[in-house]
């Protein structure tokens, strides 16, 4: 909200999912004032929830009936079961948006079905701050659920960054994905219709330095010209430790690097969202010496699980309905790795998606509080859960 009221000239969006009444309200204000807005969300989320109709609500899957009731419980200011013209004024943010005239394309804008996902989740103001990190602007991600009492909103992170080469890296990608803003378009650009983007360094100050890389990369590419890549090559870097807090964690080459630093001595901790950690794909599963089979009794191609599997694994303790959102890393204790891409090949070969390398102690040590704070009463090692699931998988695939 600072920052956007900071804005004199621009603010361009790029976010999944929008739904915080009152930074779409912040940006029709500045809207009114002048300042020039863009926005691109996903294409699932492009439409205003106020307008879907009963059949459509009928129809919903059961996530998506979930986020329509949460959305309902806050534009509903009188709780009276229905939301009157006023309320979605005040309440639906797409709705905001759009009576506003402020243009938002989606990822379809480009004539296709859209990306795998248009997940980047950032904000460059001004031609010179880029507000990004793990969070959706989304009551769930910030503020928690209302279906869940005890929920105080995911844990993730933001960065607000000074950097007019910074935020021109993000205008780039941004202007990309825009074209010149009219949906069907076909200079608009997602997914891999994108050219390849190879990694860009700028220096912040003495000692500190920012990498970026966008998503998605064609297969046609090698992997170590990935963003996965440029992630496997900063964790190849760790000397000493390497501490990780992450959504969904299933590349099998980074498991493998981490294993090779395992081998030389590199202390490594991870902690990954629950709903993730323990299914079959799971790289997790790899750190702790463990396989599982999918329901047709069949492994992960290369999948390779530690030959010294280590204890410091687990899941942490959340309130009820949060859930671990960070995709971040830290290493030796001054270097971060952030931004929107999980750590897996969907996000890496399909999705929009931005990551970062930061070398600087000062940042490092935030994000090591944070990681401190989740890791201390998570759940380390082989739980009860996991191995339930072992043994049912013992009979199951006999």
């Amino acid at each position: 909200m600072e920052a956007i009221a900071s804005a004199e000239v621009s603010i361009d969006v790029a976010v999944h999912e929008i739904n915080l009444p009152r930074v779409a309200q912040a940006l029709a204000a500045k809207h009114r004032d002048g300042v020039a807005i863009r926005v691109i969300v996903e294409n699932t989320y492009s439409r205003p929830l106020s307008s879907l109709t009963p059949s459509e609500i009928a129809d919903l899957t059961e996530r998506d009936r979930q986020k329509y009731q949460e959305f309902v419980q806050l534009v509903d200011q009188n709780q009276d079961g229905s939301l009157a013209a006023d309320e979605i004024a005040l309440g639906d943010a797409m709705a905001i948006l759009k009576t506003a005239k402020i243009p938002v394309i989606d990822d379809t804008a480009d004539g296709s079905r859209g990306s795998d996902l248009m997940h980047h989740k950032f904000l460059v103001v001004d031609g010179k701050i880029v507000i990004l990190g793990s969070a959706n602007l989304t009551i769930s991600d910030v503020h928690g659920d209302f279906s869940s009492p005890a929920s105080q909103g995911n844990a993730n992170h933001l960065l607000k960054i000074a950097s007019p080469d910074l935020a021109q890296s993000f205008t780039e990608e941004f202007n990309l994905m825009w074209g010149e803003g009219i949906p069907g378009q076909p200079d608009s650009k997602f997914g891999l219709q994108k050219p390849y983007r190879s990694p860009q360094t700028f220096s912040l100050a003495p000692g500190s330095t920012i990498t970026v890389q966008f998503s998605p990369t064609s297969p046609r590419f090698s992997w170590e010209n990935s963003v996965n890549g440029l992630i496997g090559r900063t964790l190849s870097y760790a000397a000493h430790t390497v501490d990780m807090a992450l959504f969904v964690f299933s590349d099998q080459r980074l498991s493998n690097l981490l294993e090779a630093g395992r081998n030389r001595g590199v202390q490594i901790r991870a902690l990954i969202e629950p709903q993730f950690a323990y299914r079959d794909y799971s790289s997790g599963l790899d750190l702790l010496g463990v396989t599982l089979a999918d329901n047709r009794c069949r492994y992960k191609a290369g999948n390779r699980p530690w030959r010294q599997p280590i204890t410091t694994v687990g899941v942490p303790t959340l309130p009820e309905g949060d859930l671990l959102h960070h995709k971040l890393g830290i290493v030796d204790g001054k270097t971060v790795i952030t931004g929107s891409q999980n750590w897996s090949d969907a996000a890496n070969y399909g999705n929009d998606e931005n990551l970062l390398v930061i070398t600087n102690p000062t940042v490092a040590a935030h994000f090591q509080r944070e990681f401190d704070r989740l890791y201390q009463g998570a759940m380390l090692g082989i739980s009860d859960t996991l191995q339930q699931k072992i043994q049912k998988q013992r009979v199951r695939c006999r």
